[in-house]
Order: structure tokens, then C-alpha cells, then sequence
């Protein structure tokens, strides 16, 4: 595994990641940064490892830059882990089309927050694909997010972060359940959805069992 004895690893995203931490589930949420967060904490008991989720529903990566200073930088963690990017591209097919955030500005945003992260402590970096629950890849929703995607794969190869597959561990299990199963909306998800993202990041990041 590659993470250290007494480290914090802090989870920053939207909605998927907030998963109810500052309300009914306080204060890991009840979807996979708390199923992650219990893989840890039993599989490797001796490492006291520091949890921390800063998701917020709804947010984009705009949002993020907003918060960075108060939720990251403050909180000093050794690992921050990303995912964003679901209402970056869903507004862009929404009625608040205002709010979407084009791929250049998705990907210079994450950019500089990622340098000014490893400047300022040195933090390293788990990126996380924003997907949809949806394997036709004729959906134009599906393929604008494949393209953030992509970028965010990109990114994650310019800065050496770890890159978790979360729309492969997604359509991998499409391909034996429909989509309603895992989610409502093609976003949201279920308990089983949220387990499914957690073991792409357990693997992602080298967790024996």
C-alpha cells in the first residue's frame, strides 16, 4: 500500500463524495470515502491513518478553488484525493448551462491548484475520473465526460498521481446489472455503486487484503 504510518489522507469533491457528511452521516458521509476509509482502518490498524472528507454537494471544480485554502491547505494532509467534474459536464446539458466548466478551464484549474498543493506541503495526489452511469458511449453526456476524463488522465501522468478508473470499474459491473441498479440518475449512487468506487481507489492505490 502506499501510504505511511500516521498519515492524512483528506477526500475533496462533490456530492459523490460529500454523500451525506454534513448531514444525516456526519462526518465521513455514508458512501465510499467511508467504505475506504474502513478498509483502512482494519486492514492496516497499525498505520493510523487520518480520514478526512471535505465533499460538497454540487460543487464543480470552480467551487473547489473557492474552498481550497480552508479545506486543503489548512487541513495539511499528506494525500488529497480528487474527484470532480460530474456538474462540471452535466451543466453543460442542464438549465443552468452557465454554470458548466469548459475543459480548458476544468483542466487548468485542477492544474494549478495541484501545483500550488505540492508547493505550499508537499501533499501527493489520488485522482479520481468523474463518470456516468451509462455504458453507451453514444450518449453525449457520456462522451463529454469521457473527454474530461481523459484530460483528468492526462494530468494525473504531468504530476505523477495516482488515477483511479472509476468509469471502467463502472462499466464493468453495467455489463452484469443495468444501470438503475447502481444509480438513480446516472450519477448518484447507491450503497452497491459506492462500493464499487471504493475498491477502484483501494486498487488504485495498492490495498491487500
Amino acid at each position: 500500500m502506499i501510504f505511511e504510518h500516521h498519515q492524512r489522507i483528506l477526500f475533496i469533491g462533490d456530492s459523490i463524495t460529500d454523500s451525506g457528511r454534513g448531514t444525516t452521516a456526519p462526518p465521513y458521509g455514508d458512501g465510499y470515502v467511508n467504505m475506504i476509509r474502513n478498509f483502512l482502518l482494519a486492514g492496516y490498524p497499525a498505520h493510523n491513518l487520518t480520514i478526512i472528507n471535505r465533499g460538497v454537494g454540487g460543487n464543480t471544480v470552480r467551487n473547489l478553488a473557492a474552498r481550497w485554502e480552508k479545506d486543503v491547505l489548512l487541513e495539511r494532509p499528506n494525500w488529497v484525493s480528487v474527484m470532480i467534474g460530474a456538474n462540471d459536464v452535466w451543466r453543460h446539458f442542464a438549465y443552468n448551462t452557465n454554470e458548466a466548466v469548459p475543459l480548458g478551464e476544468y483542466v487548468d484549474t485542477l492544474r494549478r491548484l495541484i501545483s500550488r498543493t505540492q508547493a505550499a506541503i508537499k501533499a501527493n495526489f489520488i485522482l479520481m475520473q468523474p463518470f456516468l452511469v451509462n455504458s453507451d458511449h453514444g450518449n453525449p453526456m457520456r462522451q463529454l465526460m469521457d473527454v474530461y476524463s481523459g484530460s483528468l488522465e492526462l494530468l494525473a501522468l504531468e504530476f505523477n498521481a495516482t488515477f483511479v478508473r472509476t468509469q471502467a470499474a463502472i462499466d464493468a459491473v453495467l455489463a452484469a446489472k443495468p444501470s438503475t441498479f447502481w444509480s438513480p440518475d446516472q450519477i448518484h449512487l447507491g450503497a452497491a455503486g459506492h462500493m464499487v468506487l471504493a475498491q477502484a481507489w483501494l486498487r488504485a492505490v495498492s490495498y491487500e487484503l
